[in-house]
């Protein structure tokens, strides 16, 4: 069993940054592939970014590339997702997952998920 537990949401100003973390309660972190998905007001859940086991290979949404950045600390047991530049299009709860599969977009392929972090973004 995988718990983990989001934080660093907030209210902040278009142009401002965010850190958030994922704190993951499981025996061997390693094992799992991390990744960052978001669900703004009215729409679906979507991807964000992923990371390998080990945090060499990443991935991110188009919509998010050379803004967010994705790491890992496995001694930590945490994901973090760096978001400069924020917009207001970025407006979302955002959710960490958990898989044992490869880098994957798709929220079926991540088998937990934490409570979600609410960003707001302002104009």
């Amino acid at each position: 069993q995988v718990q983990l537990v989001e934080s660093g949401g907030g209210l902040v100003q278009s142009g401002d940054s965010l850190d958030l973390s994922c704190a993951a309660s499981v025996r061997t972190f390693s094992n799992y592939v991390m990744g960052w998905f978001r669900q703004a007001p009215g729409k679906e859940r979507e991807f964000v970014a992923a990371i390998s086991w080990g945090g060499g290979r990443t991935d991110y949404a188009e919509s998010v590339k050379g803004r967010f950045t994705i790491s890992r600390d496995n001694t930590k047991k945490t994901v973090h997702l760096q978001m400069n530049s924020l917009q207001p299009e970025d407006t979302a709860v955002y959710y960490c997952a958990a898989g044992i599969r490869s880098l994957a977009r798709r929220e079926s392929e991540y088998d937990y998920w934490g409570q979600g972090t609410r960003v707001t973004v302002s104009s």
